[in-house]
């Protein structure tokens, strides 16, 4: 599968994993981190493996979503920005256009990729199957004023990271669970105090329990 969108990402390579997409009950979208690949992020998948579940993980060129910090000015990081949100975007829609809907559609990322999959969820913001931010936060500058005039209609939505990450300010955890929450999503945010740049198992758990719920959905 090739990644919809324009470049830098729109063209590269999608992984996939689990069910054909069409022919599972619901779809996960993973964002892989910096300098890393769609194999990285499928690591994940012993963990958060469910037999339902098809799983669409997009390649980001020469391994970066963007090429400075998430809270760096916005026009430094594009076009990568704008490009890796269209790919995001594009795959909910092939999702939707393969017969699953919206309701069972997961948006989940690391590290920059939980940068990328929240945002381009609050840029187009609805009920989706769920939203999972491990170690990441709405990208923009300091004072950014982020657009709160969408509707999450209650999507399930884990905000989750360190109180010492020096990637990711706790501060800006922090702003991230607040927008969304005005935003109408159900957002679980935890802190875990001295947590390196990872993904622990509280979130993994709470991740899969998220997953068992929307396979159900009728």
């Amino acid at each position: 599968m090739i990644a919809p969108g324009p470049p830098p990402h729109g063209g590269q390579p999608v992984a996939t994993a689990g069910k054909s997409l069409g022919d599972g009950r619901a779809v996960m979208i993973m964002i892989h981190g910096r300098g890393a690949d769609p194999e990285s992020i499928l690591t994940l998948l012993p963990a958060l493996a469910h037999p339902d579940f098809t799983y669409l993980a997009p390649a980001a060129a020469a391994g970066t979503w963007y090429p400075f910090g998430f809270m760096s000015p916005t026009e430094r990081n594009e076009p990568g920005i704008t490009s890796g949100i269209a790919v995001v975007h594009g795959l909910v829609d092939a999702a939707i256009a393969a017969g699953v809907p919206a309701e069972r559609v997961m948006l989940l990322g690391f590290s920059q990729g939980a940068c990328l999959a929240v945002t381009a969820a609050q840029r187009r913001p609805r009920r989706y199957g769920g939203v999972v931010a491990y170690t990441g936060g709405l990208i923009g500058p300091p004072g950014t004023p982020w657009d709160e005039s969408g509707d999450f209609d209650g999507t399930p939505t884990l905000v989750g990271g360190s109180d010492v990450d020096p990637h990711i300010p706790l501060q800006r955890l922090d702003e991230t669970a607040a927008v969304l929450e005005r935003m109408r999503a159900a957002v679980t945010k935890r802190v875990y105090p001295g947590m390196g740049h990872t993904v622990n198992q509280d979130e993994i758990d709470r991740t899969t329990e998220m997953m068992a719920r929307i396979a159900t959905k009728k």
